[in-house]
């Protein structure tokens, strides 16, 4: 049966009146949820870590800025915007303490409370509103008047209005606007753990990587390798978006459509479903889990040495410099700093 799909009208942004919203973080969705309520109308708070980077960005942007405690003290529905990983210690820390009964924690991943790294006390609502897309996305369509699709889910709801209020939020940063489909924490963190490791970033940057060290090493210019096996990859994922595989198809040519259909399946075969299918068991039985809060508690070595290599790979070096040809590109850093509790 195909789920219920919330719009603009299933939603009410008076319930977030009177309210005050907190937005613990300040990072990629943490300034977009912000400052979509913001201009939403909602009073939002801004919660930070003392030494931040990012207390001037979010002041610089008209947030008043709080240390975390004092944040959760003063919001009635706190975002909890902080890495996963990071997210017990500020739990205990910073937000326990000062969550009273009646008060809303929202998340936008199911993660902490699906793997019990976080136990939040039963008084206090538990939702999440998790847009479809990374934060700069979630703002930039929220700005031109569109809306990134966005799931919610309610974990807990002593106060009876969790879901009303998550429908609110979902709603003040443009997520109705796309369409918004209810799940529950189990089911986002389970599914999108495995998109993003199988598909969409895993799965994508090495078949990406793959292709691109096949027609190296067979002797083809790197450039010509680029453009074929990464920058065109945007062209057929816009039309797969915009119309989905068939409608992708439609579009490219009859060579085109007999390649996908016909070595396609022999690239990507049933060897690679198998191992999707233990990377998938790994996530549900909470391996993987455990193994990143391992790697996060061993101080990161393996996660830094692999992002490390990646930077190095040739289709960098070689992408960096056809992209500075085209300067309607965005440029993008790749260096980025996280919020750190000890």
């Amino acid at each position: 049966m195909p789920a219920k799909i919330y719009t603009d009208k299933d939603a009410d942004l008076k319930v977030l009146k009177g309210k005050t919203l907190a937005v613990l973080g300040f990072g990629s969705q943490g300034h977009a949820h912000a400052l979509n309520l913001k201009e939403s109308g909602a009073k939002v708070i801004i919660g930070l870590y003392p030494g931040s980077k990012s207390r001037q960005v979010a002041e610089d942007y008209g947030f008043k800025v709080y240390d975390t405690a004092e944040a959760v003290k003063r919001a009635d529905v706190i975002m909890v915007a902080i890495p996963d990983t990071k997210q017990p210690a500020a739990f205990k820390k910073d937000i326990l303490p000062n969550l009273t009964k009646g008060k809303t924690l929202l998340f936008s991943h199911g993660f902490s409370i699906h793997y019990k790294t976080i136990i939040p006390p039963k008084d206090v609502n538990v939702i999440m509103v998790a847009p479809k897309g990374p934060g700069h996305i979630v703002r930039r369509q929220f700005t031109e008047g569109k809306g990134v699709p966005a799931i919610i889910a309610v974990f807990q709801n002593p106060g009876k209005d969790a879901k009303k209020v998550a429908l609110a939020w979902a709603k003040g940063v443009g997520g109705t606007r796309g369409g918004v489909i209810e799940t529950t924490f189990k089911e986002e963190t389970e599914t999108d753990l495995f998109g993003e490791q199988t598909v969409l970033c895993g799965g994508a940057s090495a078949l990406v990587q793959a292709g691109f060290e096949t027609l190296v090493e067979a002797g083809y210019a790197p450039e010509m390798a680029y453009f074929e096996c990464l920058h065109e990859l945007k062209l057929i994922v816009d039309l797969m978006n915009e119309a989905g595989i068939a409608g992708m198809r439609f579009s490219i040519s009859e060579t085109a459509k007999w390649g996908d259909v016909h070595v396609g399946p022999k690239i990507i075969d049933s060897g690679v479903k198998k191992r999707m299918k233990a990377a998938l068991k790994d996530i549900q039985n909470g391996k993987f889990a455990k193994e990143w809060i391992k790697e996060y508690e061993g101080g990161y070595k393996r996660y830094n040495a692999l992002l490390k290599a990646g930077e190095k790979h040739p289709i960098e070096k070689t992408g960096a410099r056809l992209r500075g040809l085209m300067p309607w590109i965005k440029k993008r850093s790749t260096k980025g700093s996280q919020a750190s509790y000890k």
